[in-house]
């Protein structure tokens, strides 16, 4: 399979001129090595934070943040969809993970506020690399944040090739204090055969679900019986992607209290999420529909 090309941005006139000298266009493209290299290089990834809010009766409350990575600045995997994919591609989500979650707790432990932790993990990674919780709750323990804190959420584009090595990850993690949670259900391999093999403490649903459910009565049956099923489960949905006051109240309908999305804020580096209070009571502005 055709490998994504990783190069730094240019701008469209220089591109022009470099079409007329192709030995040096070659020459300013990063090998195959070179790249995975530079992923893992200290410092090439950067990390941002997501609110996610509980809400009820008019109110929101900060309940954690998710911690997410952009690749190196000035190139096109500097967007967390190119890079995950060429990760994946690789099979180099278990060196990726292991660096984006060093990245992660380091920016984390800047945080003025202890506050709950979202780091996302693949399935894969915790089905291959024996060493990964250990490696976690070494990291954790560096920056001083409690296992308590931290949430994993599972990603997934394939299921996990060992099953129980998997399961036996997830229960070390959850011995030592930590929650886990199932990101992206409803979409793609977050199904039915992942959430039993995950037994989640809280099921994130995709922003495919939420997107227009306040006009489709068919995402509006999907998340209400999704919420009913995790009521019964003991455990929490979080609705993702919630862009508009018309979504939020779709998804509180649902009888769903943990909501993450553009409507109250965007992914922000931690010193534009520390200005903007959102750490020390700050709450969104939601216009009502």
């Amino acid at each position: 399979m055709e490998s994504i090309p990783f190069y730094p941005r240019q701008d469209p006139r220089r591109a022009r001129q470099c079409v007329a000298c192709p030995v040096q266009q070659a020459h300013s493209v990063p090998t195959e090595a070179t790249l995975l290299d530079t992923l893992l290089e200290p410092g090439k990834l950067s990390v941002v934070f997501q609110p996610i809010y509980e809400v009820g009766s008019g109110q929101f409350t900060l309940h954690g943040l998710e911690c997410l990575i952009r690749g190196p600045r000035g190139t096109n995997a500097e967007r967390p969809g190119v890079l995950f994919e060429y990760v994946r591609r690789k099979r180099a989500e278990a060196a990726i993970d292991r660096a984006c979650l060093s990245a992660a707790l380091a920016e984390a432990a800047e945080l003025p506020v202890a506050v709950r932790l979202n780091l996302n993990v693949h399935a894969s990674t915790l089905g291959r690399d024996v060493g990964f919780p250990g490696f976690l709750l070494d990291r954790a323990a560096d920056a001083g944040i409690p296992p308590g804190l931290l949430v994993i959420e599972i990603v997934e584009h394939a299921p996990p090739l060992d099953v129980p090595a998997f399961r036996r990850a997830l229960a070390e993690l959850r011995e030592a204090g930590l929650t886990i949670a199932l990101d992206d259900v409803g979409l793609g391999q977050s199904n039915y055969k992942m959430i039993l093999d995950v037994r989640p403490d809280i099921y994130k649903l995709d922003r495919y679900l939420v997107a227009g459910a306040w006009n489709d009565p068919y995402r509006q049956v999907i998340l209400d019986s999704l919420a009913r099923m995790v009521r019964r489960l003991e455990a929490r949905a979080v609705a993702e992607g919630v862009e508009d006051s018309h979504e939020l109240v779709a998804v509180e309908a649902a009888g769903i209290d943990l909501v993450q999305g553009f409507l109250f804020a965007r992914p922000m580096p931690r010193e534009e999420l520390v200005k903007a209070g959102l750490l020390t009571g700050q709450v969104p502005v939601v216009t009502a529909p």
